[in-house]
């Protein structure tokens, strides 16, 4: 009975990864009102934002998707220059602090100070911490710690493409 629990847990969890959001993120989250985060400068309400993002960009940055690895175009992108927020052009990172982590998303070893606010996710029955711009609320991806990575912060802020533009130097 223990082993048919531990596959059906292990089939769930498998289909809950995979999975693609299809609804927004509650209202608790996000309101149709302009100002509900951080200083309200970049804020838009949904529907500004599905006007200006693409359907795939407004999944991943406003309802916390998650691109398929490996897919992203700036997975093993070498350019100098800064990634910036997707949705409002805010600046996020340096070419400096991207690193090659072999995890199928572009990683960064630190952010511009500030402009990236971390959250706890307990979603997919583990505890995470989740990656936003912290001018508009839109999710980057996940940072995790103590990985090993030869980098002066042993963090890897595993970011999805679609959530950033390059802006090269």
């Amino acid at each position: 009975m223990g082993a048919l629990r531990n596959i059906h847990h292990m089939r769930l969890f498998s289909l809950l990864t995979r999975a693609k959001p299809s609804l927004p993120l509650s209202a608790a989250t996000f309101t149709s009102s302009a100002t509900t985060m951080t200083d309200g400068s970049k804020q838009k309400p949904e529907s500004e934002w599905r006007a200006i993002l693409s359907p795939e960009q407004f999944r991943i940055l406003r309802q916390k998707g998650t691109e398929s690895p490996g897919t992203g175009k700036y997975d093993h992108h070498k350019e100098e220059g800064v990634y910036s927020c997707a949705g409002c052009g805010t600046p996020l990172y340096k070419s400096s602090t991207k690193f090659s982590s072999g995890c199928g998303w572009p990683a960064f070893f630190d952010a511009i100070p500030g402009a990236v606010s971390r959250h706890e996710d307990k979603s997919h029955f583990v505890t995470r911490t989740e990656i936003t711009c912290t001018a508009c609320g839109g999710h980057l991806g996940h940072v995790f710690k103590g990985e090993g990575f030869p980098t002066s912060t042993d963090e890897r802020h595993c970011v999805n493409s679609v959530s950033l533009k390059f802006h090269g130097e």
